[in-house]
Protein backbone atom coordinates (compact mmCIF):
# COMPACT_ATOMS: atom_id res chain seq x y z
CA UNK A 1 0.00 0.00 0.00
CA UNK A 2 1.19 3.47 -1.11
CA UNK A 3 -0.02 6.96 -1.10
CA UNK A 4 0.85 6.48 -4.44
CA UNK A 5 -2.15 5.84 -6.65
CA UNK A 6 -0.48 5.26 -9.48
CA UNK A 7 2.08 2.54 -7.48
CA UNK A 8 -1.15 0.25 -7.43
CA UNK A 9 -0.43 -0.47 -11.29
CA UNK A 10 2.80 -0.94 -11.34
CA UNK A 11 4.20 -4.63 -12.10
CA UNK A 12 4.72 -6.58 -8.43
CA UNK A 13 8.16 -8.11 -7.74
CA UNK A 14 8.58 -11.66 -8.86
CA UNK A 15 8.31 -13.87 -5.48
CA UNK A 16 7.64 -17.69 -5.26
CA UNK A 17 5.62 -16.63 -1.89
CA UNK A 18 4.75 -18.75 0.81
CA UNK A 19 2.07 -21.17 1.77
CA UNK A 20 0.19 -20.98 5.15
CA UNK A 21 -3.13 -22.85 5.73
CA UNK A 22 -6.42 -21.59 7.34
CA UNK A 23 -4.98 -20.32 10.45
CA UNK A 24 -2.52 -17.63 8.71
CA UNK A 25 -5.89 -16.68 7.19
CA UNK A 26 -7.25 -15.75 10.16
CA UNK A 27 -3.37 -14.67 11.51
CA UNK A 28 -4.02 -12.12 8.41
CA UNK A 29 -7.15 -10.42 9.28
CA UNK A 30 -5.95 -10.27 12.68
CA UNK A 31 -3.04 -8.35 11.43
CA UNK A 32 -4.83 -5.98 9.13
CA UNK A 33 -7.04 -5.37 11.91
CA UNK A 34 -4.23 -4.75 14.33
CA UNK A 35 -2.44 -2.29 11.51
CA UNK A 36 -5.70 -0.20 11.95
CA UNK A 37 -7.20 -1.54 8.74
CA UNK A 38 -11.13 -1.99 8.30
CA UNK A 39 -10.84 -5.25 6.38
CA UNK A 40 -13.75 -6.17 4.24
CA UNK A 41 -14.05 -9.27 2.82
CA UNK A 42 -16.70 -11.64 1.22
CA UNK A 43 -19.59 -13.47 3.42
CA UNK A 44 -22.26 -15.53 3.59
CA UNK A 45 -25.73 -13.26 3.88
CA UNK A 46 -29.69 -13.28 2.48
CA UNK A 47 -28.62 -15.94 0.02
CA UNK A 48 -25.75 -14.80 -1.32
CA UNK A 49 -22.05 -13.78 -0.91
CA UNK A 50 -21.66 -10.27 -0.32
CA UNK A 51 -18.80 -7.65 0.52
CA UNK A 52 -18.70 -6.62 4.31
CA UNK A 53 -16.75 -5.89 7.03
CA UNK A 54 -14.74 -9.13 8.84
CA UNK A 55 -14.18 -9.12 12.51
CA UNK A 56 -12.37 -12.48 12.04
CA UNK A 57 -11.81 -14.87 9.24
CA UNK A 58 -14.34 -17.13 10.34
CA UNK A 59 -16.93 -15.08 8.72
CA UNK A 60 -15.25 -16.09 5.03
CA UNK A 61 -17.22 -18.00 2.83
CA UNK A 62 -16.07 -21.32 3.29
CA UNK A 63 -17.43 -24.21 2.01
CA UNK A 64 -19.95 -22.31 -0.25
CA UNK A 65 -20.03 -21.85 -4.70
CA UNK A 66 -22.41 -20.18 -6.71
CA UNK A 67 -24.47 -21.04 -9.38
CA UNK A 68 -24.74 -18.29 -12.11
CA UNK A 69 -26.92 -18.01 -15.17
CA UNK A 70 -28.17 -14.86 -17.20
CA UNK A 71 -30.60 -13.59 -14.58
CA UNK A 72 -30.17 -16.17 -11.71
CA UNK A 73 -27.87 -16.75 -8.82
CA UNK A 74 -27.80 -19.17 -6.32
CA UNK A 75 -25.67 -20.45 -3.53
CA UNK A 76 -24.64 -23.88 -3.26
CA UNK A 77 -23.16 -25.83 -0.72
CA UNK A 78 -19.24 -27.53 -1.48
CA UNK A 79 -17.78 -30.37 0.00
CA UNK A 80 -14.23 -29.41 -0.28
CA UNK A 81 -14.41 -26.50 2.38
CA UNK A 82 -13.17 -23.96 -0.05
CA UNK A 83 -13.00 -20.05 0.66
CA UNK A 84 -12.55 -18.68 -2.70
CA UNK A 85 -13.76 -20.79 -5.11
CA UNK A 86 -17.14 -18.27 -6.44
CA UNK A 87 -17.58 -16.07 -8.72
CA UNK A 88 -18.05 -12.13 -7.97
CA UNK A 89 -21.09 -11.33 -5.92
CA UNK A 90 -23.65 -8.52 -6.53
CA UNK A 91 -21.35 -5.94 -5.01
CA UNK A 92 -18.12 -4.71 -6.40
CA UNK A 93 -15.17 -2.74 -4.25
CA UNK A 94 -16.54 0.08 -6.18
CA UNK A 95 -19.07 0.86 -3.09
CA UNK A 96 -16.23 1.57 -0.77
CA UNK A 97 -13.63 3.55 -2.97
CA UNK A 98 -16.70 5.20 -5.10
CA UNK A 99 -19.66 4.98 -2.29
CA UNK A 100 -23.39 5.23 -3.90
CA UNK A 101 -24.32 8.17 -1.30
CA UNK A 102 -21.83 10.75 -0.12
CA UNK A 103 -22.69 14.68 1.62
CA UNK A 104 -21.20 17.27 -0.10
CA UNK A 105 -22.10 20.14 2.13
CA UNK A 106 -24.53 21.18 4.39
CA UNK A 107 -25.99 24.65 4.81
CA UNK A 108 -27.66 25.92 8.21
CA UNK A 109 -29.81 29.53 8.68
CA UNK A 110 -28.80 31.82 11.11
CA UNK A 111 -30.71 31.55 14.50
CA UNK A 112 -31.81 28.19 13.60
CA UNK A 113 -31.31 24.58 14.73
CA UNK A 114 -28.27 22.61 13.57
CA UNK A 115 -28.25 19.43 12.37
CA UNK A 116 -28.32 17.74 15.67
CA UNK A 117 -30.98 20.40 16.73
CA UNK A 118 -28.99 22.37 18.66
CA UNK A 119 -28.63 26.38 18.37
CA UNK A 120 -24.56 27.29 18.00
CA UNK A 121 -23.40 29.74 19.99
CA UNK A 122 -24.81 33.45 18.76
CA UNK A 123 -27.44 31.94 17.52
CA UNK A 124 -25.34 30.43 14.97
CA UNK A 125 -25.82 26.12 14.58
CA UNK A 126 -22.22 24.80 15.34
CA UNK A 127 -19.70 27.80 15.56
CA UNK A 128 -19.72 30.94 15.77
CA UNK A 129 -20.87 33.30 13.06
CA UNK A 130 -17.81 33.31 11.07
CA UNK A 131 -17.32 29.50 9.91
CA UNK A 132 -20.33 27.95 9.83
CA UNK A 133 -19.03 24.80 11.96
CA UNK A 134 -16.00 23.64 13.03
CA UNK A 135 -15.95 20.28 11.11
CA UNK A 136 -15.82 21.77 7.58
CA UNK A 137 -12.81 22.50 5.96
CA UNK A 138 -13.95 25.13 3.70
CA UNK A 139 -17.08 27.00 5.02
CA UNK A 140 -18.49 30.17 4.71
CA UNK A 141 -21.49 32.87 6.09
CA UNK A 142 -22.78 34.17 3.13
CA UNK A 143 -26.37 35.88 3.38
CA UNK A 144 -26.93 34.73 6.88
CA UNK A 145 -26.45 31.39 5.84
CA UNK A 146 -23.74 28.93 7.06
CA UNK A 147 -22.45 26.92 4.58
CA UNK A 148 -19.92 23.52 5.64
CA UNK A 149 -18.18 21.03 3.27
CA UNK A 150 -18.88 17.78 4.49
CA UNK A 151 -14.87 16.29 4.54
CA UNK A 152 -15.09 13.75 7.25
CA UNK A 153 -11.41 11.54 7.29
CA UNK A 154 -11.46 9.01 4.87
CA UNK A 155 -11.71 5.27 5.97
CA UNK A 156 -8.17 3.05 5.83
CA UNK A 157 -9.85 -0.44 3.78
CA UNK A 158 -8.10 -3.57 3.41
CA UNK A 159 -9.93 -5.61 0.83
CA UNK A 160 -9.86 -9.32 1.28
CA UNK A 161 -10.68 -10.92 -2.09
CA UNK A 162 -10.45 -8.93 -4.89
CA UNK A 163 -10.88 -11.06 -7.93
CA UNK A 164 -8.44 -10.29 -11.04
CA UNK A 165 -11.28 -8.62 -12.55
CA UNK A 166 -12.09 -6.50 -10.05
CA UNK A 167 -8.34 -6.01 -9.72
CA UNK A 168 -8.35 -4.32 -12.70
CA UNK A 169 -11.87 -2.09 -12.55
CA UNK A 170 -9.72 -0.72 -9.68
CA UNK A 171 -7.44 -0.13 -11.80
CA UNK A 172 -9.98 1.47 -14.35
CA UNK A 173 -11.92 3.91 -11.92
CA UNK A 174 -8.25 5.03 -10.88
CA UNK A 175 -7.65 6.25 -14.27
CA UNK A 176 -11.30 7.50 -14.33
CA UNK A 177 -12.01 9.59 -11.20
CA UNK A 178 -7.92 10.42 -10.43
CA UNK A 179 -6.01 10.47 -13.87
CA UNK A 180 -7.43 14.17 -14.84
CA UNK A 181 -6.78 17.58 -13.84
CA UNK A 182 -10.12 16.96 -11.48
CA UNK A 183 -10.05 14.00 -9.50
CA UNK A 184 -12.54 12.95 -7.27
CA UNK A 185 -11.04 13.85 -3.75
CA UNK A 186 -13.60 11.32 -1.63
CA UNK A 187 -12.10 8.02 -4.23
CA UNK A 188 -8.31 9.70 -4.25
CA UNK A 189 -8.74 10.02 -0.04
CA UNK A 190 -9.97 6.17 0.25
CA UNK A 191 -7.93 4.75 -2.94
CA UNK A 192 -4.30 5.71 -0.91
CA UNK A 193 -4.88 4.02 1.98
CA UNK A 194 -6.84 1.25 0.40
CA UNK A 195 -4.58 -2.39 1.24
CA UNK A 196 -5.43 -5.04 -1.51
CA UNK A 197 -5.28 -8.89 -0.92
CA UNK A 198 -6.53 -10.09 -4.41
CA UNK A 199 -7.62 -14.03 -5.19
CA UNK A 200 -6.51 -15.54 -8.23
CA UNK A 201 -9.49 -17.75 -9.59
CA UNK A 202 -9.54 -21.41 -9.51
CA UNK A 203 -13.44 -21.74 -10.21
CA UNK A 204 -15.34 -19.28 -12.72
CA UNK A 205 -18.69 -18.78 -12.61
CA UNK A 206 -21.01 -19.59 -15.18
CA UNK A 207 -21.20 -16.07 -17.03
CA UNK A 208 -17.43 -15.35 -16.49
CA UNK A 209 -15.57 -14.00 -19.65
CA UNK A 210 -12.24 -12.44 -18.20
CA UNK A 211 -10.00 -14.32 -20.45
CA UNK A 212 -12.25 -12.18 -23.46
CA UNK A 213 -11.38 -9.55 -21.74
CA UNK A 214 -7.58 -9.98 -20.90
CA UNK A 215 -8.30 -9.67 -17.20
CA UNK A 216 -7.60 -12.97 -15.18
CA UNK A 217 -8.24 -15.47 -13.78
CA UNK A 218 -4.88 -14.73 -12.87
CA UNK A 219 -4.22 -11.86 -11.09
CA UNK A 220 -3.01 -8.83 -13.00
CA UNK A 221 -0.18 -5.96 -11.18
CA UNK A 222 -1.99 -3.50 -8.25
CA UNK A 223 -2.32 -6.03 -5.16
CA UNK A 224 -0.39 -6.11 -1.99
CA UNK A 225 -1.03 -9.78 -1.28
CA UNK A 226 -2.10 -12.10 -3.89
CA UNK A 227 -3.60 -15.43 -3.06
CA UNK A 228 -3.98 -18.53 -4.85
CA UNK A 229 -6.49 -21.26 -2.75
CA UNK A 230 -5.60 -25.15 -3.52
CA UNK A 231 -7.67 -27.46 -1.59
CA UNK A 232 -6.28 -31.34 -2.87
CA UNK A 233 -5.17 -34.41 -1.05
CA UNK A 234 -1.94 -32.25 0.53
CA UNK A 235 -4.62 -30.29 2.14
CA UNK A 236 -6.58 -26.95 2.33
CA UNK A 237 -3.90 -24.02 2.15
CA UNK A 238 -3.38 -20.69 0.67
CA UNK A 239 -0.39 -19.92 -1.82
CA UNK A 240 0.43 -16.05 -1.05
CA UNK A 241 2.83 -13.73 -2.39
CA UNK A 242 3.44 -9.73 -1.99
CA UNK A 243 3.16 -7.32 -4.56
CA UNK A 244 4.33 -3.91 -2.44
CA UNK A 245 6.42 -3.19 0.38
CA UNK A 246 4.08 -3.44 2.74
CA UNK A 247 2.59 -6.23 1.93
CA UNK A 248 5.64 -8.10 2.13
CA UNK A 249 5.88 -6.46 5.39
CA UNK A 250 2.56 -7.93 6.58
CA UNK A 251 3.10 -11.50 4.50
CA UNK A 252 6.35 -11.42 6.98
CA UNK A 253 4.14 -11.91 10.01
CA UNK A 254 1.73 -14.55 9.65
CA UNK A 255 2.57 -18.13 10.18
CA UNK A 256 3.01 -19.35 6.86
CA UNK A 257 6.45 -21.70 5.21
CA UNK A 258 8.09 -21.38 1.98
CA UNK A 259 6.29 -21.91 -1.18
CA UNK A 260 6.85 -25.51 -2.35
CA UNK A 261 6.97 -26.84 -5.84
CA UNK A 262 3.72 -28.91 -5.42
CA UNK A 263 1.54 -26.28 -3.85
CA UNK A 264 2.77 -23.58 -6.88
CA UNK A 265 2.38 -26.38 -9.42
CA UNK A 266 -1.12 -27.30 -7.69
CA UNK A 267 -1.89 -23.56 -8.14
CA UNK A 268 -1.15 -22.50 -11.39
CA UNK A 269 -2.95 -25.32 -13.01
CA UNK A 270 -5.88 -24.50 -10.73
CA UNK A 271 -6.14 -20.58 -12.27
CA UNK A 272 -5.08 -22.69 -16.22
CA UNK A 273 -7.77 -24.68 -15.98
CA UNK A 274 -10.33 -22.00 -14.72
CA UNK A 275 -9.22 -20.40 -17.76
CA UNK A 276 -10.41 -23.05 -19.78
CA UNK A 277 -13.51 -23.26 -18.38
CA UNK A 278 -14.91 -19.76 -18.84
CA UNK A 279 -18.80 -20.05 -18.87
CA UNK A 280 -18.63 -16.96 -21.73
CA UNK A 281 -16.98 -15.15 -24.10
CA UNK A 282 -17.11 -12.18 -26.11
CA UNK A 283 -16.65 -12.16 -30.14
CA UNK A 284 -13.18 -12.63 -31.76
CA UNK A 285 -13.33 -8.82 -33.19
CA UNK A 286 -12.19 -5.39 -32.65
CA UNK A 287 -14.87 -4.39 -30.05
CA UNK A 288 -14.62 -0.73 -30.37
CA UNK A 289 -15.08 -0.64 -33.85
CA UNK A 290 -17.68 -3.20 -34.10
CA UNK A 291 -19.74 -0.86 -31.78
CA UNK A 292 -18.86 2.19 -34.02
CA UNK A 293 -19.82 0.11 -37.04
CA UNK A 294 -23.59 -1.14 -35.40
CA UNK A 295 -25.14 1.93 -34.40
CA UNK A 296 -27.89 1.15 -36.30
CA UNK A 297 -28.45 -2.82 -36.38
CA UNK A 298 -31.49 -3.73 -35.89
CA UNK A 299 -30.36 -5.66 -32.72
CA UNK A 300 -30.44 -2.97 -30.47
CA UNK A 301 -34.22 -3.00 -31.46
CA UNK A 302 -34.78 -6.42 -30.33
CA UNK A 303 -32.89 -5.96 -26.95
CA UNK A 304 -34.95 -2.66 -26.34
CA UNK A 305 -37.71 -4.93 -26.50
CA UNK A 306 -36.40 -6.76 -23.72
CA UNK A 307 -34.44 -4.25 -21.38
CA UNK A 308 -37.33 -2.71 -18.84
CA UNK A 309 -34.15 0.32 -18.14
CA UNK A 310 -33.91 -0.63 -14.66
CA UNK A 311 -30.21 0.26 -14.19
CA UNK A 312 -28.89 -3.17 -12.61
CA UNK A 313 -26.19 -3.43 -15.23
CA UNK A 314 -24.74 -0.08 -14.02
CA UNK A 315 -25.23 -0.22 -10.18
CA UNK A 316 -23.47 -3.86 -10.22
CA UNK A 317 -21.09 -2.92 -12.95
CA UNK A 318 -17.15 -2.29 -11.24
CA UNK A 319 -16.57 0.74 -13.34
CA UNK A 320 -19.28 2.54 -13.72
CA UNK A 321 -18.85 5.78 -12.38
CA UNK A 322 -21.75 8.09 -13.59
CA UNK A 323 -23.04 9.95 -10.36
CA UNK A 324 -25.76 13.21 -9.73
CA UNK A 325 -26.53 15.77 -7.05
CA UNK A 326 -29.73 16.02 -4.62
CA UNK A 327 -30.44 18.83 -2.38
CA UNK A 328 -32.94 18.08 0.61
CA UNK A 329 -34.05 20.37 3.34
CA UNK A 330 -35.98 19.68 6.53
CA UNK A 331 -39.43 21.14 7.12
CA UNK A 332 -38.27 23.94 8.69
CA UNK A 333 -35.84 25.71 6.28
CA UNK A 334 -33.40 25.86 8.64
CA UNK A 335 -31.42 23.39 7.51
CA UNK A 336 -30.34 21.97 3.61
CA UNK A 337 -27.68 19.49 2.23
CA UNK A 338 -26.32 18.13 -1.08
CA UNK A 339 -25.47 14.48 -1.86
CA UNK A 340 -23.71 12.89 -4.80
CA UNK A 341 -25.37 9.91 -5.57
CA UNK A 342 -24.93 7.48 -8.14
CA UNK A 343 -26.69 7.72 -11.20
CA UNK A 344 -27.41 5.54 -14.57
CA UNK A 345 -27.47 6.41 -18.06
CA UNK A 346 -30.98 3.94 -18.13
CA UNK A 347 -31.96 6.60 -16.34
CA UNK A 348 -34.60 8.86 -18.21
CA UNK A 349 -33.37 12.16 -16.79
CA UNK A 350 -30.23 11.23 -17.21
CA UNK A 351 -29.83 12.97 -20.66
CA UNK A 352 -32.38 15.21 -19.67
CA UNK A 353 -31.57 18.95 -21.11
CA UNK A 354 -33.89 22.18 -21.63
CA UNK A 355 -36.04 20.15 -24.33
CA UNK A 356 -36.52 16.58 -22.98
CA UNK A 357 -34.22 13.28 -22.51
CA UNK A 358 -31.70 13.31 -25.62
CA UNK A 359 -31.92 9.53 -25.21
CA UNK A 360 -35.81 8.82 -24.50
CA UNK A 361 -35.82 5.48 -25.83
CA UNK A 362 -35.43 2.10 -24.11
CA UNK A 363 -32.76 1.37 -27.62
CA UNK A 364 -31.00 4.49 -27.01
CA UNK A 365 -30.43 3.94 -23.58
CA UNK A 366 -29.30 0.37 -23.92
CA UNK A 367 -26.87 1.43 -27.20
CA UNK A 368 -25.56 4.15 -25.45
CA UNK A 369 -24.18 1.86 -22.24
CA UNK A 370 -22.83 -0.68 -24.83
CA UNK A 371 -21.02 1.24 -26.91
CA UNK A 372 -19.86 3.25 -24.20
CA UNK A 373 -18.86 0.25 -21.84
CA UNK A 374 -17.31 -1.43 -25.19
CA UNK A 375 -16.45 1.36 -27.49
CA UNK A 376 -15.96 4.58 -26.72
CA UNK A 377 -14.16 4.14 -23.41
CA UNK A 378 -11.02 3.61 -25.32
CA UNK A 379 -11.42 6.96 -26.35
CA UNK A 380 -11.83 8.26 -23.01
CA UNK A 381 -9.61 6.45 -20.64
CA UNK A 382 -7.63 4.51 -23.26
CA UNK A 383 -9.14 0.96 -22.28
CA UNK A 384 -12.37 -1.22 -22.51
CA UNK A 385 -14.64 -0.31 -19.46
CA UNK A 386 -15.52 -4.09 -19.32
CA UNK A 387 -13.13 -6.64 -17.29
CA UNK A 388 -15.90 -9.92 -17.91
CA UNK A 389 -16.95 -9.94 -14.33
CA UNK A 390 -20.59 -11.34 -16.15
CA UNK A 391 -22.60 -9.28 -12.72
CA UNK A 392 -24.49 -7.57 -15.59
CA UNK A 393 -25.45 -10.92 -16.83
CA UNK A 394 -26.82 -12.32 -13.42
CA UNK A 395 -28.29 -9.23 -12.06
CA UNK A 396 -30.72 -8.57 -15.26
CA UNK A 397 -33.51 -9.34 -14.57
CA UNK A 398 -34.74 -10.40 -17.89
CA UNK A 399 -31.35 -12.02 -18.66
CA UNK A 400 -29.66 -9.56 -21.02
CA UNK A 401 -26.34 -10.83 -21.83
CA UNK A 402 -23.80 -8.16 -23.16
CA UNK A 403 -21.82 -11.39 -24.59
CA UNK A 404 -24.58 -12.19 -26.30
CA UNK A 405 -25.51 -8.79 -27.75
CA UNK A 406 -21.96 -7.92 -28.66
CA UNK A 407 -22.12 -11.39 -30.72
CA UNK A 408 -24.96 -10.87 -32.55
CA UNK A 409 -23.96 -7.32 -33.47
CA UNK A 410 -20.41 -8.94 -34.64
CA UNK A 411 -23.15 -11.61 -36.96
CA UNK A 412 -24.81 -9.09 -38.15
CA UNK A 413 -21.59 -7.30 -39.04
CA UNK A 414 -20.63 -10.83 -41.21
CA UNK A 415 -23.88 -10.98 -42.61
CA UNK A 416 -24.02 -10.53 -46.88
CA UNK A 417 -27.02 -8.32 -46.38
CA UNK A 418 -25.38 -6.22 -44.60
CA UNK A 419 -22.83 -5.17 -46.72
CA UNK A 420 -20.48 -4.97 -43.50
CA UNK A 421 -16.92 -5.69 -42.81
CA UNK A 422 -16.20 -5.02 -39.59
CA UNK A 423 -13.81 -7.66 -38.10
Amino acid sequence: MTADIDAHTTSPPASEGSVMGKEGMAALVDVLIGRGFTVVGPTVRDGAIVLEELASADQLPYGWGVELEAGRYRLRERSDGAAFANAAGPQSWKQFLHPPRVRQWRADRAGGASEDGQPGRDGWPDGDGTDGGGDGKDTGNTGGIAFTSDEAPSPRYAFLGVRSCDLRAIAIQDRVLTGGPYGDPVYQGRRSGAFLVAVECTEPGGTCFCVSMGTGPAAGPGYDLVITEVVDGQGHRFWTRSGSQEGAEILAELPARPADAATREAAQSGVSAAADRMGRTMPEADLRELMAGTLDAPRWDDVAGRCLTCGNCTMVCPTCFCTTTEDVTDLSGDHAERWRLWDSCFDLDFSRLHGGPVRASSRSRYRQWLTHKLGTWYDQFGSSGCVGCGRCIVWCPVGIDITEEAAALHDWTQSPATGRTAS
